[in-house]
């Protein structure tokens, strides 16, 4: 496996794509978020982030790099949380009308996806699998090659 670009994506402070009905968020630092939520049920979605946005209505640029739908990407979550293993990264591609295109779920924090042909945008969120405690850092993206 050989690397290409890679890029890194943070939490902003834009708290309307993050769960916040009970929530305690601080912003320690760009890549030191903590999130705590004793009541937040599995399933929810902690954070999305979006690769197209309505600069209009949302007030934010994308925080998403533009992706190849021919290119392979690794995809690693840099946050501690508790209980362990209580996270999940789920990709919802969508088309040029919005239309959900595919989607993918990566487990255990790392995996590598591969976007169908037809993505125009995506979407990347952060899925609560049972924690009440996180401590987010960061999420890379690496395009993976397979040159000689």
């Amino acid at each position: 496996m050989i690397t290409g670009q890679s890029w890194k994506i943070y939490w902003n402070e834009y708290a309307k794509d993050s769960y916040i009905s009970g929530t305690e968020l601080y912003f320690h630092a760009k890549d030191n978020v903590e999130f705590k939520n004793q009541l937040i049920q599995p399933g929810a979605v902690i954070k999305r982030w979006f690769s197209k946005t309505n600069y209009q209505v949302m007030r934010v640029e994308p925080a998403l790099p533009m992706i190849d739908g021919e290119g392979r990407y690794h995809i690693n979550l840099d946050a501690s949380a508790k209980p362990a293993g209580g996270l999940l990264l789920r990709l919802i591609f969508y088309d040029r009308y919005d239309a959900e295109a595919g989607s993918q779920i990566i487990r255990d924090g790392e995996g590598e996806f591969q976007c169908p042909l037809k993505t125009f945008s995506y979407e990347l969120q952060l899925i609560n699998g049972g924690i009440t405690h996180l401590n987010f850092h960061s999420i890379a993206i690496t395009e993976v090659t397979d040159e000689e």
